[in-house]
This record gives structure tokens, C-alpha cells and sequence, in this order.
């Protein structure tokens, strides 16, 4: 019996495992259905602060999951529906932190007043910042902005160690009259910067390696599960009394006082529908008994819409021996849309884009919307067979507007681009699209890393050759002057590249008890039901303008302090 079971070890798992268990009248499970990092033992690619070896490494995904990016028309059955993408969702203690970019950024003070205006009381910026600022150890910068004793430490690449193509992008930026910001954590205004990320000596630090160290998990209170795949919620009426899990194939029950879901915002509704919460007539199609009627468990999920330039690189402008990180630098710019916040996109500054030969000489401008519109996206159930993955449709282009900014993005880095500084180091731009073909030269294995070298030699041979090979092997159906001079063929090819960038969140909001689509009250309590929350990236009411790593270490440290306050 144990006074919290905590079913997912990742970002936001691992943030209240750490707390909850500091107080040692509390009994603390951790149910991860992925491996172990064990300290000091981490695989060498979690470790790496080039993210890009974890990302495709199948060890640590769900493997079977796939995701609609765009549109799904359920009214219409003649239409043609667009094609599943595998969906790189991390399966591993430390979730997301341990395969993610290791982008430490918070969001737009203007995200946690809409969080407040749409009835998340308590959630305003001056609520949420001294939880930020608890999160990190900032290792470049003190002051009101900033923690200087967090679990999770955060840091900048010095731009003397910037690649040629990072510096390159910093000097076209400047002569495009955009502002320099050494602090991109600092006030939040437009301009270009060192981007700040989780990681110290050159080693990610991820969520399970900052909270859930040596001292952490020798405490008594404390049990670590791992390779536990919960299957489902246990009920007594409308209380949630525990789990069944599956431990190392093993059917194993577990009861709790509490149960808190962090499983992220695709699996965490799943668990909901199949306990029988949610919306009732999706319940009913899969003859669930309800045990609480909520409409929103599962609706609007939400992601930032992204597409990329791509170009090639000269030698001089790769990565160089003082970093493995590959994003050094950002931008953030406002489009001038009527009514959108400033700081509404993005841009990561790509200069290698896959850990293999090809991947070092490709570098992306990859822009997104940061303040996104689109949230019409949704999970369902497929099955009520815990082993079937649910069906997840992004529908990341539902609101025109994200459409329009991505266009006006796409010529914006083109500018860019072409500028003098850019086009000394790179060459041969296209438009870029994470195709089926380009996921799977990405996976780790020795067929890809001896095919992309031997792609790579030709690549760095004559011009002619270049534009040969990336006319017929890497470019997907659009051409950089086709896209620059035909709006159409612009707008088709973002319509078919749109990706998300892996920011899923929103699909079980919380907000004000008189909301019909609110599923959780501030402190993550699913409506309806007694000993039952959710804690992490579902829980927002709106993707704030910033990669969701931090928000949602953010969100469990503010709610583990309301259950520790509370108990």
C-alpha cells in the first residue's frame, strides 16, 4: 500500500517522486514502463549533449506509436486521409528530458495570464516564475530572472565556440536589424540569442538525473519501478484505489491513497478513457462503463506547428571539437499578426541535423509557431486493449493562422538565408520535410551509418554532383525556387511537411469547475473522481510559446508544493 503511485518516470514523474518522497511519512511508487538510467550508468546517448543519437534510437521510444499531423475529416469519408507519422515519444526514465533537445526556455509572461484567463487561477506569471526559477541552477546568469540552487542545471554555448554556420546566422541576423539577447531567459523580447539548455560539462542533465540521484533513491520511502507497464486504473465506485501493471511481464497489483498520472499528454488520457473518463460517447463505441463524464479528456491537443529551410555546408561552418550541441543559437521575432502576442515564432538554429555523415553537412533553419491557434487536435482510443496504442490526430494546421505565419516564416529565413554571411558558408537550400524516407536513414544502425558515408563523400565532391544527389536523394517533391516564386506550391509544401516538434500538451486541461472541457481542477484533481490527478504537459490550458520541457518540470514542482502544503 502506498500513499502515491506515480505512473510515468518521466519529466514531471520524476520532479514529484523527488518531493514526495522527501517528506518520509510518504510511501512513494514510480511506475515507468521504460528502462532505468541508473547514476553514473546512463546510456552513453542520453548522456551525449548531442540529442540527435537518443532521439532515433528505438531503445527508447514508443515504437508503435503513430500520429494524423494534419487534418483528419471524420465527416467527410471520401477524403483522403493523411498519412501516420511515427511519433518519437520517449519510453524511459526521465521521459522526454532524456532524449529531447535540452531546450531550457519558459514561455511569454502573456501564456500564464491566458493560462489564468482561461481558468487556471493561480497560474499567472508572478505564480509560476519562483517555480521556474526553482527548476534550474543557472550556471551564466543571477538576478530576479533566474535559479541559482535547481536539481536541473542550465547553460549557454559561449559564441566563441559557435559553429561557422551559427555565427553566420548571428551576423544575418544583425545586419537584418534584430536585436542581440545574451539572457533568452531574460525579458521576453524579440531578438537572437545563445540558446539556453539543460546540460552541464557537456552531459545532458535530465529530469531522472537531476531528481532522482544516488541520495534520492537510497531513501526507504522510495520504490523505483521500472520496465512496469501500468494497464489499467483500479476503481472502488469513483475512487481510484490503485493500478494493474505489468512488471517485467509480470501482472502485478499496486494500491495507493493517491494515484497521479504523468504519462504525457497522448497516454495519460488514454489511461482516463480507459478507466472509463471522458467523453461518453466514445465511451460507450468501446463499451466502457463511465465512471466520470468529461467531455475534454483527450480534446485539443495541441503542438507547435514547425517547417524548415535546409542547406548544405561547407566544411569550415560544421560542428566543431568545443561542443557536441547542435542548436547554439535562436531566434525569436513577432509576425505582426493582428492580436497575436509579441515573441509569436521561433526559430532553431539546426547546424546538424542527424548523427550521421549526411546529417553533419545539412544544416535547418527550423521555424515554429510559438504562439499557435491550432487546437483542434485529439486522442482517442482505438481498442480498449491497453497494448493498442491510441489514435492521435494533431490537426496542426486547423486555424488558418498558423498556416498563414508558417508561409511568411518559410520567406523570412529565406531572407536570411540569402543573406552574405549565410550564403558564405552553406549552399543548394531546400525545402525540408521529416519524411518517412528521412526517419528511417535516421535510425541508428550500421546499414545507415555506412550508406550516409558514402552519400556524404560525393556530397563534399563537385557542385554538380551536389545538386544532383540533393535534387534526387534529399529533397522531397519541392524545389527553394519553385516554394520562393509560387505562393501555391509554398502553401503545399507546408501543408504536406508541417511536423509538430514533439511539444504534445493540452489534452486534459485544468481550469474552472463551470467549464464543460476542463478535466482537472489547478492542482491537477480529475474531475468526478476521488485520489485520482494529473500531473504534466496535459494539464495546460494552452501550449505556452516555448519548448514544454521546462513548463512541465514547472508545473510538478508547483503541485507537488500544493500536495506537500496541503497534507
Amino acid at each position: 500500500m502506498y500513499d502515491y503511485i506515480i505512473v510515468g518516470g518521466g519529466s514531471a514523474g520524476s520532479v514529484l517522486a523527488n518531493r514526495l518522497s522527501g517528506r518520509s511519512a510518504n510511501k512513494v511508487l514510480v511506475c515507468e514502463a521504460g528502462p532505468d538510467t541508473p547514476p553514473g550508468k546512463e546510456p552513453p546517448e542520453v548522456r551525449d549533449s548531442y540529442s540527435g543519437t537518443a532521439y532515433f534510437d528505438p531503445r527508447f521510444h514508443w515504437t508503435e506509436l503513430k500520429v494524423h499531423t494534419q487534418i483528419v475529416s471524420h465527416n467527410n469519408p471520401d477524403a483522403e486521409r493523411p498519412p501516420l507519422r511515427k511519433y518519437e515519444q520517449a519510453r524511459i526514465l526521465g521521459g522526454g528530458s532524456s532524449i529531447n533537445g535540452q531546450m531550457a526556455n519558459r514561455g511569454a509572461p502573456t501564456d500564464y495570464a491566458e493560462w489564468e484567463a482561461r481558468g487556471a487561477a493561480g497560474w499567472g506569471w508572478d505564480e509560476v516564475l519562483p517555480y521556474f526559477k526553482k527548476v534550474e541552477r543557472d550556471l551564466d546568469f543571477d538576478g530576479p530572472w533566474h535559479g541559482k540552487d535547481g536539481r536541473i542545471p542550465v547553460r549557454r554555448i559561449p559564441q566563441e565556440h559557435w559553429t561557422g554556420h551559427a555565427k553566420a546566422f548571428a551576423e544575418a541576423c544583425k545586419e537584418a536589424g534584430y536585436t542581440f539577447l545574451p539572457d533568452q531567459n531574460g525579458e521576453f523580447v524579440d531578438g537572437y540569442f545563445p540558446v539556453t539548455h539543460s546540460n552541464a560539462n557537456e552531459q545532458r542533465v535530465s529530469a531522472a538525473m537531476g531528481y532522482l540521484d544516488a541520495a534520492t533513491r537510497r531513501r526507504d520511502n522510495l520504490t523505483i519501478s521500472t520496465n512496469t507497464q501500468v494497464t489499467s486504473l483500479l476503481f472502488d465506485g469513483t475512487r481510484c484505489t490503485g493500478v494493474q501493471a505489468m512488471v517485467d511481464g509480470r501482472e502485478t497489483t499496486f494500491e495507493a491513497r493517491e494515484v497521479i498520472l504523468s504519462s504525457g499528454a497522448i497516454h495519460s488520457p488514454a489511461h482516463l478513457l480507459r478507466a472509463g473518463i471522458g467523453p461518453v460517447g466514445h465511451l460507450h463505441e468501446h463499451g466502457i462503463p463511465v465512471v466520470s463524464a468529461l467531455p475534454g479528456v483527450g480534446q485539443r491537443l495541441m503542438d507547435h506547428p514547425s517547417i524548415a529551410l535546409s542547406a548544405f555546408l561547407k566544411r569550415s561552418a560544421r560542428v566543431n571539437p568545443h561542443t557536441r550541441r547542435h542548436i547554439l543559437v535562436g531566434l525569436r521575432y513577432s509576425s505582426g499578426l493582428a492580436d497575436a502576442p509579441k515573441g509569436d515564432m521561433f526559430v532553431a538554429v539546426v547546424g546538424k541535423s542527424a548523427w550521421h555523415a549526411v546529417g553533419e553537412q545539412i544544416a535547418s533553419l527550423l521555424v515554429f509557431v510559438n504562439k499557435t491557434y491550432s487546437e483542434s487536435g485529439q486522442v482517442r482510443l482505438a481498442s480498449r486493449d491497453w497494448r493498442q496504442e491510441p489514435v492521435v490526430e494533431f490537426n496542426l494546421l486547423s486555424d488558418r493562422r498558423d498556416l498563414d505565419r508558417l508561409m511568411d516564416g518559410f520567406r523570412r529565413m529565406a531572407a536570411l538565408q540569402m543573406s552574405t554571411a549565410l550564403k558564405a558558408v552553406s549552399s543548394n537550400p531546400f525545402p525540408a520535410a521529416y519524411s518517412d524516407r528521412v526517419r528511417k536513414i535516421g535510425v541508428v544502425n550500421a546499414k545507415n551509418k555506412f550508406l550516409t558515408a558514402v552519400i556524404a563523400k560525393f556530397l563534399d565532391g563537385p557542385a554538380s554532383l551536389r545538386r544532383l544527389l540533393i535534387d534526387r536523394f534529399i529533397v522531397e517533391g519541392f524545389r527553394f525556387e519553385e516554394v520562393m516564386t509560387d505562393d501555391e506550391a509554398l502553401e503545399a509544401f507546408i501543408r504536406k511537411a508541417t511536423i509538430g516538434v514533439w511539444h504534445a500538451s493540452c489534452t486534459c486541461r485544468m481550469g474552472r469547475a463551470d467549464d464543460p472541457m476542463a478535466v482537472t481542477d489547478t492542482e491537477g484533481r480529475v474531475r468526478g473522481v476521488q485520489g485520482l490527478r494529473v500531473v504534466d504537459a496535459s494539464l495546460f490550458p494552452v501550449v505556452p510559446c516555448a519548448n514544454t520541457n521546462f513548463p512541465t518540470l514547472m508545473t510538478a514542482e508547483k503541485i507537488a508544493d500544493s500536495i506537500l502544503n496541503a497534507g
